[in-house]
């Protein structure tokens, strides 16, 4: 996923960033209001973590935003209002979950995942496509019942295919699942992993359609 990390805390932010990029995601994090209306008006992302006490304003402004502007990416709101009328006052704003600082870095990432569920329509995140099993919600894959060990980024170019599994998805929707901001893009880097997957999945594993994109091998 590509991940909008917006937090001012510079030990939180980094700890959050450097944790959620370990699962495989791309993540831009950002640490002011400005900065993050910037960055969502630039970039689809998949999930944006949001807290609320921010230098020049508050979260729930920019999360009313993106509502009103019938943005439906998943939000989930990081902050450390622990009252029961902010909780409330953040799901009817638009948010789809909501965690109180302190948290535990394991249960944040469990959070980010049955949220991307819900959006996927995944209640049981296991698909199949050929002969493989992909597990999504322990980020597993099985070659004909074989465990196959995935890379971070090899997981994220499969996991960018699972999540639309009958669509096309462009060379630049897979970078964008790999890349965050001021990272220097390679220009073969997707056929880099895709070669990678075909190696270790099978060969008929991803479809490339030539100048359009690829798509989940069925």
């Amino acid at each position: 996923m590509r991940v909008l990390l917006i937090e001012d805390d510079a030990v939180l932010g980094e700890a959050v960033r450097d944790y959620v990029a370990g699962l495989g995601h791309a993540v831009d994090w950002m640490q002011t209001l400005g900065d993050a209306r910037a960055a969502s008006g630039t970039v689809d992302y998949d999930l944006v973590l949001l807290d609320l006490r921010l230098p020049d304003g508050s979260g729930l402004s920019l999360l009313t935003e993106l509502r009103r502007a019938g943005v439906a990416t998943p939000i989930i709101i990081l902050t450390a209002h622990d009252q029961i009328s902010d909780r409330i006052e953040g799901l009817n704003s638009g948010a789809d979950d909501y965690l109180v600082k302190p948290f535990n870095l394991g249960e944040l990432g469990a959070r980010m995942l049955a949220v991307a569920r819900r959006y996927a329509g995944a209640a049981l995140p296991v698909l199949e496509a050929g002969p493989l099993t992909i597990q999504l919600a322990d980020r597993r894959v099985l070659r004909e019942g074989e465990a196959v060990d995935l890379s971070s980024r090899e997981w994220a170019v499969l996991a960018r295919l699972a999540a639309r599994p009958e669509a096309i998805v462009s060379k630049g929707q897979i970078e964008e699942a790999l890349y965050a901001f001021g990272s220097e893009i390679e220009s073969n880097t997707v056929e880099v992993y895709v070669s990678r997957l075909r190696k270790k999945l099978g060969k008929d594993c991803v479809e490339t359609l030539r100048g359009i994109g690829y798509r989940l091998g069925r």
